[in-house]
């Protein structure tokens, strides 16, 4: 039920959710004389979504109503549900804009309803299927939605942490309290994971931090562990009360960890540096002067032979961000960065990766069915403006897929490509992975180019259970470890039968991708639609770094119960997959192979699997949680100081023990 009250020219409105119970407002233009048709269309959406028994159909349903707006007051049926990304779950609402011409009569506003309805009425006849997209979209998928919710009206209890065994898997909690329990009543998605590459020991993962799942303010979460993932510790966000999102990691070949953060009030991003495994950051580059926009990726350049090692690239989606321009770089550790440049066709949804030889190749689309492999030669010189030398289309089978109903608010997956550095006869191979539509659900969809990126094979699905439309295998990525095998993870439906819960699923390549090992679940089952945080999405993308033993992966999933919800809740996990099954040590790392000159290597010879370390090595002790102190911005804990867990963990894998730092040769002088 939905209550319109003037307020001058423009009226707010309030509604109770259908399945939420709690009310939601929005506000807009309207004159008076519009309230027939208003209530009007409020009230026949909302019983069309009442009277609608598919949970799936109906929910899709009501987002379509939402986004038939009236346009010049009158209700133009619209299946453009792109344009309004972050709703929350179940709102039928619609968008009046201030009149510019005569009003017109509230039985045309019935006619146009009609039309929406019956629209919407044959979407429903559809399985597993997105809304229809038509361009690009005109709307960021991040955008400033409500203001945080004051302390106070919420109240924040705790349970404890959920450590979730699976077939030899385990998964542990990542965003718990000063005690290492689970914050009842809040939520978690959207990770990104770093690893250190001289000590395994150290990984931090960052996160759209929801204080609670009441509000859809979110700021920039972050955790850390000493202990190969066992134990995690959550100070707090980057800045506390400071709106941001899509929080993208990475690290240099040093152990320094780097995090791209998007400002969502100004869609200007900014980097913050750690030197103690994530145990604090420090804003390396001031608010904003990262550029950046929504989506945004970035790498670090870690080849040693590079003229670039230890620069940052990233490019982000053009159609908003906070100056013109899709990509930039910075060649002083994010402390400044260029000018923003154009990028050839203005790719989406993407990343981007650096070969052996020094040369960067970004992988994005259209949001649609075409995919780009672009690559620079001359971004690692510091003396020039990069420019962008090839432009490769790339076939990946399918479409991305926005607002599908396993994700109704986000992406079923976007473009992930990562570049062979093993100094073997995959190197330099670059390999594409994205989830992708072709009637239907989703599949986990594998390319591969062997000669610098000027053509690609053939589309492989990577999800090895028998086809079928109604099923998704979402959020796809993919990393490649030093030995030059390829790991893929994804959540994954097959095994539900309302076709939405999911688990982890994971894949292996160990010839460069001409050959995929049988598909094993890694994580229990979850339901996806649980737990959302006032936007119906569990976020955009999971992430996964690999070493020669295995894979580090960070993924949300909705294992908790909050009793005074009624319904799971989001959080953030971590994993440890490898071909041997669960967790293992990571070997001492070896010299560092010589890059190759060239982009191009040979797929005909299969690389060899290394073998598996057995988990006997003595675990590195556990560093005390304390952060250090930094004279700039050392983030201060909002929900908990940080501690190291009491009493006895459960039985876990042996942590890793910190590899030998490999021999690189001496970087030439750069700014500091």
């Amino acid at each position: 039920m939905s209550h319109c009250l003037p307020e001058r020219s423009r009226f707010i409105c309030v509604k109770k959710g259908v399945r939420t119970g709690r009310f939601e407002g929005f506000t807009g233009y309207s004159p008076a004389a519009t309230a027939p048709g208003f209530n009007f269309f409020t009230k026949y959406s909302q019983i069309f979504l009442d009277n609608n028994a598919v949970l799936d159909y109906g929910r899709r349903a009501s987002e379509g109503i939402q986004d038939c707006r009236l346009s010049r007051l009158i209700a133009n049926a619209s299946l453009a549900r792109r344009r309004s990304p972050a709703r929350p779950k179940a709102n039928n609402y619609l968008m009046i804009q201030r009149p510019a011409i005569a009003m017109r009569s509230s039985a045309v506003l019935t006619v146009n309803l009609f039309v929406c309805l019956s629209l919407l009425a044959a979407l429903a006849t559809a399985s597993g299927q997105a809304l229809p997209r038509e361009g690009r979209m005109t709307e960021p998928l991040e955008k400033p939605g409500m203001p945080p919710a004051p302390v106070g009206t919420y109240r924040l209890e705790t349970s404890p942490r959920l450590i979730s065994p699976y077939g030899g898997f385990i998964s542990y909690q990542v965003n718990v309290d000063q005690n290492g329990n689970n914050i009842v009543g809040d939520a978690a998605n959207e990770p990104s994971i770093a690893v250190d590459p001289t000590n395994g020991n150290k990984i931090a993962i960052g996160w759209r931090q929801f204080n609670t799942w009441t509000s859809n303010f979110r700021q920039s979460g972050y955790g850390y562990t000493t202990d190969a993932g066992i134990h995690w510790h959550f100070p707090g966000t980057l800045q506390p009360g400071v709106f941001r999102s899509d929080p993208v990691l990475d690290y240099d070949d040093t152990g320094n960890f780097y995090y791209l953060s998007l400002l969502v009030n100004t869609f200007c991003g900014d980097i913050w540096r750690s030197t103690n495994g994530g145990q604090s950051w420090t804003e390396r580059s001031p608010d904003g002067a990262a550029h950046s926009g929504d989506k945004e990726w970035f790498t670090v350049d870690k080849t040693p032979a590079s003229m670039g090692h230890g620069f940052q690239y990233q490019f982000w989606t053009g159609f908003f961000a906070c100056t013109s321009g899709e990509f930039s770089r910075s060649t002083d550790g994010g402390a400044t960065w260029q000018s923003p440049i154009n990028i050839p066709n203005g790719p989406d949804w993407g990343s981007l990766d650096v070969a052996s030889n020094g040369y960067l190749f970004i992988g994005g689309n259209d949001e649609g069915s075409s995919f780009w492999c672009i690559r620079s030669t001359n971004a690692q010189n510091p003396n020039v403006t990069p420019t962008f030398d090839q432009v490769t289309t790339v076939n990946m089978g399918g479409s991305i897929v926005y607002g599908g109903s396993v994700n109704p608010g986000g992406l079923a997956g976007q473009t992930f490509l990562a570049v062979d550095r093993s100094g073997g006869p995959t190197n330099n191979n670059i390999y594409m992975v994205t989830s992708v539509s072709s009637g239907g659900g989703t599949n986990v969809m594998f390319v591969r180019s062997t000669n610098g990126g000027l053509s690609f094979s053939t589309p492989q699905r990577i999800n090895d259970d028998p086809s079928n439309s109604a099923k998704w295998h979402w959020l796809g990525t993919l990393a490649v470890a030093p030995n030059g095998r390829i790991d893929s993870v994804w959540l994954d439906s097959r095994n539900a039968a309302n076709n939405l819960d999911s688990q982890l699923f994971y894949s292996w390549s160990t010839d460069g991708g001409l050959t995929w090992a049988p598909n094993v679940a890694v994580s229990n089952s979850f339901d996806p639609l649980q737990g959302w945080p006032n936007q119906n999405k569990i976020g955009d993308y999971i992430t996964i770094v690999s070493d020669n033993t295995g894979g580090d992966v960070a993924y949300s999933a909705t294992f908790n119960f909050n009793p005074s919800r009624g319904q799971h809740e989001q959080d953030v996990y971590y994993v440890r997959v490898s071909p041997s099954g669960g967790a293992t040590p990571t070997p001492t790392a070896t010299t560092s192979p010589t890059a190759t000159a060239t982009a191009t290597s040979t797929a005909t010879a299969t690389a060899t699997a290394t073998s598996t370390a057995t988990a006997t090595t003595t675990p590195m002790s556990t560093a005390t949680a304390t952060a250090t102190a930094t004279p700039t911005a050392t983030p201060t804990a909002t929900l908990s100081p940080t501690a190291t867990p009491t009493g006895t963990p459960r039985v876990t894998p042996t942590p890793r023990t910190a590899p030998t730092p490999r021999i690189r040769p001496s970087p030439p002088p750069r700014p500091v």
